[in-house]
């Protein structure tokens, strides 16, 4: 199952020792990444398999991001060598340098979606890229499913939240939100987390952010104005509604205000009463309208224990929403 057409030799790989273990680190072409190794599947008749089907989308998915270019960067496959391959030094006075002689295929530990990934992208291509990789002189097959089940429920992503707020350079609606959490003059400052680590005083995270703002800009023309307008324009709109219930906007466990579910409704209620007066010659907001408008919220009941108690997700929104916008049409 594992035997290799013939050797693959693989140049300039350090040798090493992880805590006992012999193991190589180097670059190998893509062709050879592919040839040299293969997955043990789940339902393998062995009964020592553990990997996952292979997601389509998370290949093509991967080898989209190959093609962005240089930026493209991506960490080393891992593989088992199960003793099959050997290590030659160039030189003994520097014995952790040499080559790598692959007489058999290697088992890929981890790193089946980014090699999926690579072999699309090169075949589409009909290109070459080295792929750096670590791999074990030998592990048992019991050590290998250890370390599968070890890397794949033991890491943690760094979650959504933080992941905009790196993206705030090149995402235009990450950066607005970051700002509404950063801001001093905004309302949400003393409200929001960046990494998406709530507390009793930071219950809004980044990502919930960026789902309002989403909700606030679709399908408008606002969207198309610069990012320092959509953020002026948002700041406006939420320190306006703090304003007219500033007690019920600082107390997050009496009242429902600033709950997602509630802040949300505002966000799409705000799709439709922000256009509708905001000036898109002079490029100003009618800040006098808005304040008008919005003082029907006032006749709601945002109390904890009031009508909203019950009201939760998208469907919960949409419903708050509409009686936002009904209240301010009348």
């Amino acid at each position: 199952m594992n035997n290799l057409f013939q050797n693959i030799a693989i140049e300039n790989v350090l040798q090493f020792k992880m805590r006992g273990r012999v193991a190589y680190q180097g670059i190998v072409t893509s062709n050879n990444a592919i040839k040299l190794s293969f997955s043990k599947p789940y339902n393998d008749p062995s009964g020592k398999g553990y990997q996952r089907p292979i997601n389509k989308k998370r290949t093509q998915d991967f080898a989209k991001y190959l093609s962005t270019g240089e930026d493209s960067l991506f960490t080393p496959i891992l593989l088992n060598a199960g003793g099959h391959w050997e290590f030659q030094c160039y030189d003994k006075s520097r014995p952790n340098v040499g080559r790598l002689i692959c007489k058999k295929q290697a088992s890929l530990m981890d790193g089946q979606h980014r090699l999926g990934g690579i072999e699309l992208y090169t075949k589409t291509t009909n290109s070459m890229l080295n792929v750096p990789f670590l791999a074990f002189h030998w592990l048992d097959e019991d050590e290998e499913i250890k370390f599968f089940d070890i890397i794949n429920t033991k890491a943690k992503g760094i979650g959504t939240s933080l992941s905009r707020f790196l993206k705030r350079e090149s995402d235009n609606l990450s950066w607005i939100a970051t700002q509404l959490i950063i801001d001093p003059n905004s309302p949400l400052y003393n409200k929001g987390t960046l990494i998406g680590k709530r507390t009793k005083e930071k219950h809004i995270t980044l990502q919930n952010v960026y789902n309002f703002l989403l909700l606030l800009i679709k399908n408008t023309k606002i969207a198309e104005l610069p990012k320092e307008k959509i953020l002026n324009i948002t700041l406006t709109y939420f320190n306006c509604i703090k304003e007219l219930l500033p007690v019920e906007w600082s107390d997050y466990k009496q009242y429902r205000l600033t709950h997602i579910v509630c802040l949300n409704a505002f966000a799409i209620a705000g799709n439709k009463i922000i256009p509708s007066n905001y000036n898109f010659v002079s490029n100003q907001l009618n800040i006098k309208e808005i304040n008008k408008r919005m003082s029907s919220i006032k006749i709601f009941d945002w109390s904890s224990e009031g009508t909203l108690k019950y009201l939760k997700g998208a469907s919960g929104s949409k419903l708050l929403a509409d009686d936002i916008i009904a209240s301010v049409e009348k």
